[in-house]
C-alpha cells in the first residue's frame, strides 16, 4: 500500500522539478556570466528622464561590473527621442554600448514619428529596432529580466 501511495507523490515531485526547470532564463550570449538581467524602460520625452535612465545603467555597471550585469534599454512612445541620432546623449550611449548595454527602439513609434515628421527619423547607430517596445519589455520580463522604470 505504501509503495502505491509513493508513486503519485514521486510523479508530483518529478513534475514540479521539471516545471521549475521550464522557467524562462535570460538568453543573452553576449553576457554569459551575467548574474543580473535588467530592462530599463524609457517612454518619457523629458531630457531629465533620459539622463536618469542612462545614469541608472551606468550605476548598475559600476556596482556589478559589466560582465555580471545584462542591461537593455527599451525606448518607445515619446521616450524614443533618446535614441534619435541627434540626441545630446550620443556619447553616453556610445560609452554604455561599448560596455554591453543594448538599446531597443520601438518600430511602432518610429512609424508614428515618420507619419508626423513626413520622413523617418534617423536613429542612433547603437539602437536595434524591435516590433513593439512594450512587447519587447514583456518578452524580457518573461525571460527573467527585472523591469525598472526610472
Amino acid at each position: 500500500m505504501k509503495i502505491k501511495m509513493a508513486w503519485p507523490c514521486l510523479l508530483f515531485l518529478a513534475a514540479l522539478f521539471l516545471s521549475a526547470g521550464a522557467v524562462a532564463e535570460p538568453d543573452n550570449e553576449d553576457k554569459p556570466f551575467a548574474e543580473k538581467h535588467v530592462v530599463l524602460q524609457i517612454s518619457d520625452p523629458n531630457p531629465f528622464k533620459q539622463t536618469l535612465v542612462l545614469n541608472v545603467a551606468n550605476n548598475l555597471i559600476k556596482h556589478y561590473g559589466q560582465d555580471k550585469i545584462d542591461i537593455e534599454i527599451v525606448a518607445f512612445g515619446p521616450g524614443l527621442r533618446l535614441l534619435l541620432a541627434d540626441n545630446s546623449n550620443l556619447s553616453r550611449i556610445d560609452g554604455l554600448s561599448s560596455q554591453g548595454v543594448r538599446f531597443s527602439a520601438c518600430s511602432n513609434t518610429i512609424k508614428a514619428f515618420t507619419k508626423k515628421l513626413g520622413k523617418e527619423p534617423k536613429l542612433n547607430p547603437h539602437s536595434t529596432r524591435v516590433s513593439a517596445g512594450v512587447v519587447r519589455i514583456m518578452d524580457l520580463v518573461d525571460q527573467g529580466y527585472t523591469l525598472i522604470k526610472p
